[in-house]
């Protein structure tokens, strides 16, 4: 068996294509011997999707967590790890909505059971990884993103949301929950050693509403600035 690893998907409002989902991840599990947890966090969604996981918790390796209201994609993520199961060697994210290309998965546990990467980032800007069905205008807003935190990482998808990273990289590391890019948190902060870019082709939302809005750019903006204070401080009071 691989790495055993948990994977969280956060969710509100997804009851119309999760099933397909964890369906199909579980299949991906048993064709690749791998040994993955499903964890979906569910934001009290008014659809009934926390319901629905419960009942596919039955027959596959899921269960939910279920939190009071809408709280944010990062805390959710945040809040799934901290209940992975104590065999997990590996925990990551991923969307609810079939935008990361599950075929992705395995070749992300492989590179972190070689030992050799700490981190393993699904990614659309390296090559063989590309976009979908995008509006131009999102694209744009993608890789303006990418290029404002290039500073922070050689990484080239650094706001990419499906990773698989170590779970002792993460250990006495604080994670800022702002916003929705927990991967550049994770990418900044965690003491991962060496990461790898697997490509994949992000495919825009075939079922519910893109949680993308002029509120989440805010906080993406203000999240940066916390990572490059961040920086910034240390680097200045060792020069004091």
């Amino acid at each position: 068996m691989s790495t055993p690893f948990s994977i969280v998907i956060p969710t509100y409002n997804e009851a119309a294509g999760i099933e397909k989902l964890l369906t199909a991840l579980d299949a991906s599990f048993r064709a690749n011997s791998l040994d993955g947890e499903i964890i979906v966090v569910d934001d009290n969604s008014p659809d009934g999707t926390g319901r629905i996981v419960d009942e596919l918790s039955q027959r596959l390796p899921v269960r939910c967590l279920h939190r009071a209201g809408k709280l944010g994609l990062s805390s959710a993520v945040i809040e799934g790890w901290q209940i992975a199961r104590s065999s997990s060697v590996a925990v990551g994210a991923m969307d609810a909505d079939f935008s990361h290309d599950i075929t992705a998965l395995p070749k992300m546990v492989a590179a972190l059971d070689s030992g050799e990467y700490g981190l393993a980032v699904g990614s659309r800007y390296v090559a063989g990884g590309g976009i979908a069905n995008w509006p131009k205008r999102r694209i744009i807003t993608s890789r303006v993103a990418c290029w404002l935190a290039r500073p922070l990482t050689p990484l080239k998808d650094v706001t990419s949301g499906y990773f698989l990273v170590r779970r002792d990289a993460l250990a006495g590391v604080r994670l800022d929950p702002i916003g929705f890019k927990i991967g550049l948190e994770v990418i900044a902060k965690a003491h991962y050693g060496k990461a790898i870019e697997i490509p994949y082709v992000f495919t825009d939302r075939v079922a519910g509403e893109s949680k993308l809005n002029e509120r989440e750019i805010f906080n993406y903006l203000k999240q940066l600035m916390r990572l490059y204070t961040g920086r910034i401080l240390p680097a200045a009071n060792g020069r004091t």
